[in-house]
């Protein structure tokens, strides 16, 4: 019986070891104080260190130290982690595929962490960059960004494979073959996405822009993608162009007016006399000359005449211009114009036409009285000689 609780005790030791991968059970638990402690200082930095480095860099005038805090707070709070399985495989003393199992998973930490950070650092930047929109333009900038964030997402996820002894080069060029048969069936993608950046080279339009293209679409340009431009209609509905319809149709930018337009055509009764017209005419020139709302003649063109004589009424062309291209005040002004012009019209004692027809009934002389028209006698054949 003793020799059985021996030979039982020594397995225990035996075990106790070397448990597994020749690593001893106590050198084990060890190891996973250690991860355990790291994970305890990473609520700490977390929660202190971060906290007082944020208080610190408040009080310097540049404002570049505090986007850089915030973009790497996050990755930050891998170093514990990566430094926990760093000092755990050195005090377990692995070898070989162990020991490089475990410098693998501390390495792709590191890469997560440099290339998390980058890519953090590239939207907390992303204001910065908006300075350059006087050089370029803002969907421009937005694509830049979007393409620095792709760029280091794509090389930290190739840094990562070389990590784990996967090469990217050769897996880059086996897809040559296969990239040519996606280019040839994603020819519209690129054809949208050559549009794309015709727009924003050209600058037909911008995001906030009140654009229309007759047929397509009318409203205000919320954002200006890759493949389409997402604009918002009046009716708060989504409507997604794409890019090529955009670049090869006519575009109206109507936020890009300098003036708003009203042309109206003006029906006076044909009773008018030319005194009247003449007086309506300069009332309403008169008018729009004085009134602050409308553009000089020197600014934009200008016009009230008579201009035609149409079937129910003479036309006056009035033709002018608003200093504002804002709807709501353009309505406005339009309103009081109106106004103003049928006090004119009506001051003037005339009236306004509208479409109308003319009857007129000829009466014949005293004694006389119109012919009676007696038709002609008709006979139909017999219905016996109807084959004769």
């Amino acid at each position: 019986m003793t020799n059985n609780l021996q030979e039982f005790w020594d397995l225990v030791v035996t075990i106790w070891g070397s448990a597994f991968l020749g690593v001893s059970v106590g050198r084990a638990l060890v190891a996973l104080l250690i991860i355990l402690g790291f994970f305890v200082l990473r609520s700490l930095l977390a929660r202190w260190v971060i906290a007082y480095l944020k208080h610190l860099v408040k009080k310097t005038s540049t404002e570049v130290d505090d986007l850089i805090i915030e973009a790497t707070e996050e990755p930050l709070k891998l170093v514990p982690i990566a430094l926990g399985i760093f000092f755990a495989s050195q005090y377990l003393g692995l070898e070989g595929t162990a020991q490089t199992f475990a410098n693998n998973v501390d390495e792709s930490l590191i890469v997560i962490i440099i290339f998390w950070s980058l890519y953090r650092m590239v939207d907390a930047f992303s204001d910065a960059f908006h300075a350059l929109e006087r050089v370029l333009t803002r969907p421009l900038l937005n694509w830049l960004v979007n393409a620095l964030k792709a760029l280091f997402a794509f090389v930290g996820l190739a840094a990562l494979l070389e990590v784990w002894g996967i090469q990217v080069g050769p897996l880059i060029a086996g897809a040559g073959l296969f990239g040519v048969a996606i280019a040839l069936g994603a020819q519209d993608m690129f054809k949208n996405l050559i549009s794309g950046i015709s727009i924003i080279i050209e600058r037909r339009f911008s995001i906030g822009d009140w654009i229309l293209v007759q047929g397509v679409v009318e409203g205000t340009v919320e954002n200006i993608g890759f493949r389409s431009t997402m604009v918002r209609q009046f009716d708060k509905a989504e409507v997604y162009v794409p890019n090529a319809k955009l670049s090869d149709d006519a575009v109206v930018n109507f936020s890009k007016m300098t003036y708003r337009r009203i042309k109206w055509i003006i029906g006076l009764e044909y009773r008018t006399t030319i005194p009247q017209l003449r007086e309506i005419r300069d009332e309403i020139e008169k008018y729009i000359h004085e009134t602050d709302d409308f553009a000089s003649p020197s600014q934009a063109s200008t016009f009230v005449r008579i201009d035609s004589f149409n079937d129910s009424s003479i036309d006056v062309l009035l033709y002018c211009f608003t200093k504002t291209t804002v709807w709501g005040e353009w309505l406005a002004i339009k309103e009081a114009l109106a106004i103003k012009v049928k006090e004119i019209v009506e001051g003037a004692g005339a009236g306004f036409a509208f479409p109308s027809l003319s009857l007129y009934h000829e009466q014949l002389p005293p004694g006389e009285k119109p012919e009676v028209f007696v038709p002609p006698a008709t006979s139909a054949p017999p219905i016996g000689n109807a084959g004769a």
